[in-house]
């Protein structure tokens, strides 16, 4: 089982930016491959606040979660 390591904050942050790049990508403001490229990131972002673990913050031993 994958321990949560991502805050409320980070998650929020996240998914604002998922949002805004989504925007910005279907308005037609970031076309072509960049488009592409950056909304499959925002929809990694959207993932990884929903499941609350980002598998890169592991190797780093990163956690923006509240201590307990």
């Amino acid at each position: 089982m994958m321990k949560t390591n991502m805050g409320n904050a980070d998650r929020i942050i996240r998914l604002i930016m998922a949002a805004v790049i989504a925007i910005l990508f279907f308005t037609k403001v970031i076309p072509g491959t960049l488009g592409i490229v950056l909304l499959a990131l925002a929809g990694v972002f959207v993932l990884t606040s929903l499941i609350s673990f980002c598998p890169l913050y592991l190797p780093f031993g990163i956690s923006t979660c509240k201590k307990k």
